[in-house]
């Protein structure tokens, strides 16, 4: 389960990008970005987030994933399609070489700090 690793990377991350003049916050909320070709089970990675977030500034953070789609472009054609299947060829000239524009992030795309109360 490499989702734990993961976990633990976002909390170490989370927790170096806490401002020094903030040094005791919470961390309210970390946004990620994961891509379908990532490799990445949400639920599992919520569940070891839940677990190596306890006792740091992130315990009782929100973790919000934001699943990204495959979206490939057809190098010879110029087609740009969001794939739906596991079949890497262009829909419109059957080419197959192609760039991936999306669907292997693996970002924390913001963190948001507690407000004091």
């Amino acid at each position: 389960m490499h989702e734990m690793g993961i976990a633990l990377e976002i909390i170490d991350i989370a927790t170096a990008s806490i401002p020094a003049d903030l040094a005791g916050s919470k961390v309210a909320r970390v946004n990620l970005a994961v891509g379908q070709l990532s490799a990445i089970v949400p639920d599992s990675l919520q569940f070891c987030f839940s677990i190596v977030s306890k006792d740091t500034a992130l315990e009782g953070a929100e973790l919000v994933i934001d699943t990204r789609p495959v979206v490939a472009v057809c190098k010879a054609c110029g087609h740009r399609w969001t794939v739906g299947k596991p079949v890497f060829t262009c829909p419109v000239c059957e080419g197959s070489d192609l760039t991936l524009e999306s669907g292997r992030e693996l970002d924390i795309t913001s963190i948001e700090i507690a407000e004091e109360a």
